[in-house]
């Protein structure tokens, strides 16, 4: 697996805390679509992934609670709201290259632990476009590394994300 990115940055949407995420994968812009708008693509990167089309207007039920995908121009837009927070991501094609640009409008979530969740799901996206398949157990190796390294930055208490890592990863160390 490659090296942890911290590319995450916090900023601001509409006055709304927002986690950006800006990558450029070694794939062309079509196949990096592929990988995050099909289902059986998504779910090797992400946990939980929508059983989606993805079409506007969609509404996906993940048993109780609901993912509405707001807007979808493929091969570049793909948006959506999980629990009354935005999601999206932004594909740029740059040669045969592509820029990714994921975004998460985030409440009152803990953002370093929401960082270091969202950085661990990214980085297993390149070494599922170059065939390789990454485990969850694998890609959280580093979680506690990259979460206090967001906590540090983001100048936040990292104890939630401690406890949660406590609790959760079997290996919570770098």
């Amino acid at each position: 697996m490659t090296e942890a990115l911290t590319h995450g940055t916090l900023e601001s949407i509409d006055g709304r805390p927002s986690l950006r995420f800006e990558l450029s994968l070694s794939h062309p812009i079509e196949r990096v679509w592929q990988a995050v708008s099909t289902p059986s693509e998504l779910g090797r990167v992400f946990p939980g992934a929508a059983d989606w089309t993805p079409a506007e207007g969609e509404v996906v039920d993940l048993g109780g609670m609901s993912v509405e995908v707001t807007q979808v121009e493929a091969p570049h837009i793909l948006t959506w709201v999980f629990a009354d927070q935005p999601q999206s991501f932004e594909l740029t094609r740059e040669g045969d290259r592509t820029r990714l640009v994921f975004t998460h409008v985030i409440d009152d979530l803990p953002s370093a632990q929401t960082a270091a969740g969202w950085e661990i799901y990214l980085s297993r996206l390149e070494p599922h476009l170059d065939g390789e398949y990454v485990s969850d157990e694998q890609a959280h190796r580093r979680w506690t590394e990259i979460h206090e390294r967001y906590a540090e930055r983001f100048g936040v208490d990292p104890t939630p994300g401690r406890e949660w890592a406590a609790q959760n990863l079997p290996v919570s160390g770098g």
